[in-house]
């Protein structure tokens, strides 16, 4: 049976301490989830989101203080407005906006973040593996696009006689 990778990116303020509360509370919610704290949901770059994907993630939760309470004044506004652009740009590259989350979870919201993890990880294995297409078009079964190896770089020596070369320099010792 397939099991999401979900990449979580928890405000430490809010979300994260809801996160630590659910956990000393004993709450139990799916394990499918790896979370990156950052000191504001507005610190997260459109690129984290991509690389998450790009790297083997079925989907992507971001949690944030709740509007008007955020630790940076206006980090989860602009975490509003970076995840509609980015529902629009995944949508634009054939991947679904619904594997892309943002919920405004406190630190007394543990119960919440349960629900919320619990109902996305339904949600994302719904829409079943993502499955990206590599640089050729055609889909490989994994995000991870097949390393081709490194070419051997060959050092080439100017003839005798060119110019432009120099002959080594010689120490003189002493």
């Amino acid at each position: 049976m397939f099991e999401p990778r979900i990449v979580c990116f928890f405000c430490k303020w809010c979300t994260y301490a809801g996160a630590d509360l659910a956990g000393t509370s004993r709450k139990q919610y799916p394990p499918n989830g790896v979370v990156v704290r950052l000191n504001c949901s507005g610190r997260l770059d459109p690129q984290h989101v991509l690389w998450a994907f790009r790297e083997g993630a079925d989907g992507v939760l971001i949690g944030g203080c709740h509007p008007g309470d955020c630790h940076y004044q206006d980090g989860n506004y602009k975490t509003m407005r970076r995840v509609a652009f980015l529902k629009r740009m995944l949508s634009d590259m054939g991947i679904e906006p619904e594997r892309l989350r943002l919920e405004w979870i406190s630190a007394a919201e543990g119960d919440k973040l349960v629900h919320i993890m619990g109902e996305f990880v339904d949600q994302v294995r719904g829409l079943g593996p993502l499955e990206l297409a590599d640089a050729r078009g055609k889909g490989n079964g994994d995000a991870r696009p097949a390393k081709k190896p490194a070419a051997k770089k060959t050092a080439k020596a100017a003839p005798k006689g060119a110019k432009g070369t120099k002959k080594p320099a010689v120490r003189k010792s002493k």
